[in-house]
Formats: C-alpha cells, structure tokens, sequence
C-alpha cells in the first residue's frame, strides 16, 4: 500500500517481518482498490512517486544536515558561555535564553528528520543519531515520538486515530462536524465558546514544560525504553550541572521552565497552522493522497519561513513523501501541485502569519458551532 511504500526506506527489510502475516493474494476477479479509494488518484500518485525516485528526491544532501547541527550545537555552546563571561543580570540572561530557545526549537526540527529516515541512508544511522538530538540534545525520548507521530502521519485529523487532536474534547472541540457533533450530546468540558481566547495561555506555553514532559517520561517508563531513558537523563545532567555552576537554584528553574515555555510557544504555532484549520472529523478510509491532502496545507516559501518552520512549509509534500529530506521539497511541490490541479484538489497554501490567525479562527468557529448545538437541540 501507498502508506507502507511511504514510511519505510528498506522495504526488503520490513517485509521480512510481514510475511508471517500474510494470509494469502487476491482472487483475480477481486478489486484491488475500496470503492471510497480514488483509483485514479492513487494511480496518478504512483507514477509521481516513481518519477520522484527517479530523479534522485529521497536521496539527502548530508552536507545540508551537518550544518544544521552544527548551528544547533554552537547556539547550545553560546547560551551558557554568554552567562559565563557576561554574568547572570538581565540582559545576558535574556540573550542566552533565546539562543537556546533557538537551539532547541530548531533540534526539534532535525531529529524530526531523523525520526522520518530522511538523513542517512542507512536506518540504523538515522536511529542512532535520533537519540543523540532527541534523548541527550532535548531531554525527551526518540521511541515516544516515533510512536506518536507515526500514528499522526498514517491518520492525519482523524479522531480517536490522530494523537495530535487528543485534546478534542477534554481541551478543545475541534472541526466543524466534531463540535456540532458534542454540542448536540450536550457535552461540555470547557467553555468551547472561548476556546480561541483561553488558547493563548494553555497550549502553546505549556505544553512542553507540563504534558510533554510527563507523557515522555511515562511512555519510555512503561514501555520499557531503557535505552532512551539513559540518553534523557544525560541532558538533564548535563544541563544542571553546566548551569546548576553559573545560576543559583531559584533562577536556574526559572530559567529551564522560560525557555521550555518559549520553546513550546514556537513549536504549537507552527505544529498546529498547518492542521488545526483542515478538515478534522473521524477516518472516511480514503486513499492515501486524499487522506493527507485534507488534513494539510502549506505555508509560502521563503529562507526565513524555510529555517523558522524546519520546512514544515511544506506540509503536504512532508505528509506525501514523509521520508523524503526536506531540501528537496520545494522541487517536489510544482509536481504534487499539477496532480491536485489535475484532479481537481485544492492545494492550500497561505502566508505564515495567516495561517497562525487561521488556528484562533478556526477555534472560534468550531466554539461558536458547538455553542449553537448545545443551545438549539
């Protein structure tokens, strides 16, 4: 299948492991398509893939990502040696809290490229390296996300399938069908009517330093990710111990929970732009393009929104090929946009600060059409 094709780079490998649950090929006569697949989608679609492949696109520049880690490790480096030379007053405080904001944000990004196999040819390079930036360089575990963001790429905004819109309905009512449908059941966990206003002071500066920093511990805890355990632990201590000598207690835990918030600020905004105003309601099973192209859409091009986004700009092309390296998504994207075209697919793809207005307006709209369900029944 298209999903299988699209998340795996040794496919001789996998398939090794899917052979004992093979129970046998289709009749003849048997249709190899659902009829909610769009076949002539999903044909187009291959012979894209195919010319993808050919023309070298999954193939990554390593030099690219050598130097993006290399600008990761030198803020990292430059937040503590401005605390350390400058001293702890304001303003050196300040400065060295938006370096390694910086620098964390943007390791989010590579070991989100890691986590797709998307830097190396070979997986287990890809993997090894994931640990590094994700366990040691962020604090948080490498199995954890590869768990969570995979199931979001196979469902994107699909309830109850997609864990990036969990929140929906305990946080937030989320799509236009999904909240008319819980105002009908007269269910009601928060005033969703001002969801587009408490937004602003829940998600985006705690996510991190509260959710994320439980569930990551949890999940590696229960599911036994030693390994990952370990490489956590070395950011920890490295990070106390490095600034545990420069800042006295009270203001190094001020200063970790600041650039956690920071961080997390910076990473829902551009996480959600692309998500939050798509179609969400449950899985239709439809084809593999289909299923992407209405969950996603695109921010416009530029170096800044390029380097501030970790090319996540690019979301449908990311969500289509997600191993593909992302330096090569803007020759991939005039492709997928004449498929679109083709088929008569909207292809979305708006300014970046119009797509953070669109997160708050596509909140509003989905409280005010729960509040209305709920009132008129």
């Amino acid at each position: 299948q298209d999903a299988f094709v699209a998340f795996h780079v040794d496919k001789g490998l996998v398939s090794k492991y899917l052979k004992s649950l093979q129970i046998g090929e289709l009749a003849p006569d048997q249709p190899s398509i659902e009829p909610t697949k769009n076949k002539m989608l999903v044909k187009d679609f291959r012979e894209l893939r195919a010319t993808v492949e050919k023309m070298g696109l999954l193939e990554p520049n390593q030099l690219f990502f050598f130097l993006h880690l290399a600008h990761i490790l030198l803020l990292d480096t430059a937040a503590w040696l401005v605390l350390f030379y400058f001293g702890t007053s304001l303003i050196p405080f300040i400065v060295s809290l938006v370096m390694l904001t910086i620098s964390q944000v943007q390791a989010s990004w590579l070991q989100h490229d890691l986590g797709h196999l998307s830097v190396f040819r070979r997986t287990k390079w890809n993997h090894l390296l994931h640990k590094f930036v994700m366990c040691h360089l962020i604090g948080a575990s490498a199995k954890w996300w590869t768990l969570l963001h995979s199931q979001h790429h196979a469902k994107p905004n699909c309830f109850r399938k997609d864990p990036d819109i969990d929140m929906h309905p305990f946080l937030f009512t989320l799509g236009k069908k999904l909240s008319v449908e819980l105002g009908i059941k007269k269910t009601k966990y928060m005033p969703y009517n001002h969801q587009h206003k408490y937004f602003f002071i829940t998600l985006p500066p705690l996510l991190f330093p509260t959710y994320f920093h439980c569930h990551t511990f949890y999940i590696a805890y229960t599911k036994k990710y030693w390994a990952d355990l370990a490489w956590m632990l070395t950011f920890y201590i490295r990070f106390f111990l490095t600034y545990g000598s420069l800042l006295e207690i009270k203001s190094l835990l001020a200063y970790y929970f600041i650039f956690r918030m920071l961080e997390s600020s910076w990473f829902v905004w551009v996480s959600q732009m692309n998500h939050i105003p798509m179609d969400i309601y449950y899985d239709n099973n439809l084809d593999w393009v289909s299923t992407q192209l209405q969950a996603t859409c695109n921010i416009e091009q530029s170096l800044f929104n390029d380097w501030f986004t970790g090319h996540l700009n690019f979301q449908i092309e990311h969500h289509l090929f997600p191993t593909m390296p992302r330096h090569n998504y803007w020759k991939v994207a005039p492709l997928v946009k004449s498929l679109c075209a083709k088929h008569g697919i909207e292809y979305q793809c708006k300014p970046l600060l119009t797509a953070f207005a669109d997160i708050v307006h596509s909140l509003k709209n989905s409280g005010e059409l729960w509040l209305d369900a709920y009132l008129h029944k």
